[in-house]
């Protein structure tokens, strides 16, 4: 059966939701909706009525899409106050041939994980880093070898548990249960992972509406992370404080007009407006490129600087990605910054193709590698719904106390 998958991130500035098919190991999207957020700041819902709104129209648009009601979905948490630990944990196999199952794979990463966190944390998952069984050390799947006992040393994250319920209560209040959760910083590594990743050291920045994000991978496993609590909406304010104009006006003027890099704009390129005082006023190109590099300077130094305190391995690449890191000429500004360091992440997939969908589009890549793990098959529309959905003419293209219930993911679900 093909397995499709809903995923939805709640971000500050607007709302991504995404049906994709994973075939061959490679993301097909199917349709996608965004909508304009309400009730939300800094990635977390202060307004639940107007957050509530928000998450209505987008469910409403890609129901309207694919023709089929959503009552599934992968969601993305916010990320303050996440905490990484490592654990270990041991099962023993007890089948017949002594073959390592996924059932066996789990057993393990439940022990690695129980009675390991306080009760106002909530597991969001536990990334295996290797296992043994037996004598055999640094396996990365044990699926399939035969031995007596599996043992896993893992990386445990968990959240306070507001930032979990804050997203499960309000998508249950438009019918939609949550069946995994994760943190964007991990879904952007999903999303933009190459096989040279993996024995490295690798930074992401993600430069969203309200806040960048930095986090740092080694071996493909978080390590640490950091929220800074500004943004591309910094970039607007400016722009809006140093010429005098609406907010508005000047999210337009960066998202369609300015150049990232001053070096590459145009003097005689002008951009008529009206100020608050009601007068009309003309900006050339140059004057507000310079004006946008020089917030954006500031918001990329000092996620670096932060970035490198943030590990004392060497960082072998940056991904820049979010939002603010479509600005045209980015990669140019980048390079003066962090040589040859950094690269734009470049969201390739037919539907997505711009950086704002990379947690979205992450949060699927991770769960379905998770779920081949386990060996296990999880579908989130019915065997008709999937083929009406998937038909050419429909493709669009474009509580338990129990420690281990409050792991929300069907990793952990019995």
């Amino acid at each position: 059966m093909k397995r499709m998958y809903t995923s939805i991130d709640i971000g500050s500035d607007t709302i991504k939701m995404i049906v994709a098919e994973i075939k061959n190991n490679e993301l097909s999207v199917i349709a996608t909706s965004e909508v304009k957020s309400k009730g939300i700041r800094k990635g977390v819902i202060i307004d639940a009525n107007e957050a509530l709104s928000s998450i209505k129209e987008v469910v409403n648009q890609i129901e309207g899409k694919i023709g089929i009601k959503v009552k599934k979905v992968i969601a993305a948490i916010p990320a303050y106050y996440a905490e990484f630990k490592k654990v270990t944990g041991v099962s023993t196999i007890t089948n017949e041939e002594k073959k390592v199952t996924g059932e066996d794979i789990l057993r393990c990463l439940q022990a690695s994980v129980y009675n390991k966190f306080p009760e106002d944390k909530t597991l969001v998952t536990v990334l295996p880093i290797k296992f043994k069984l037996d004598n055999k050390n640094n396996i990365v799947d044990p699926k399939g070898l035969v031995g007596n006992k599996l043992e896993v040393e893992g990386m445990m994250i968990t959240t306070p548990k507001k930032n979990v319920d804050s997203v499960i209560s309000i998508l249950q209040s438009v019918g939609i249960s949550v069946c995994d959760v994760n943190i964007s910083p991990i879904a952007d590594y999903y999303q933009f992972r190459q096989k040279d990743f993996d024995n490295s050291v690798i930074g992401i920045v993600n430069i969203g509406a309200d806040t960048t994000t930095l986090s740092v991978f080694k071996n493909n496993i978080i390590q640490n992370m950091k929220i800074l609590r500004y943004g591309g909406n910094n970039i607007d304010e400016y722009i809006s404080q140093i010429f005098k104009i609406e907010k508005k006006e000047s999210r337009k003027i960066k998202e369609k007009f300015v150049v990232a890099h001053k070096r590459y704009a145009q003097i005689d390129e002008v951009h008529e407006t009206i100020n608050l005082n009601k007068d009309l006023i003309k900006i050339t190109q140059y004057d507000a490129s310079r004006v946008v590099m020089n917030i954006t300077e500031e918001i990329i130094e000092n996620a670096k600087n932060e970035l490198f305190l943030l590990t004392k391995d060497e960082i072998k690449y940056i991904i820049i990605t979010g939002g603010s890191s479509e600005l045209y000429r980015m990669s140019y500004l980048l390079e003066e910054k962090f040589d040859k360091l950094a690269v734009i992440a470049n969201t390739e997939t037919v539907g997505i193709r711009n950086n704002k969908y990379s947690v979205a589009s992450g949060l699927i890549k991770c769960f379905d590698e998770r779920l081949e793990l386990r060996n296990k098959d999880f579908q989130m529309f019915e065997k008709d719904d999937i083929e009406e959905m998937t038909e050419p003419k429909k493709r669009i293209n474009i509580s338990n106390n129990s420690p281990l219930k409050k792991a929300f993911g069907y990793l952990f679900d019995n």
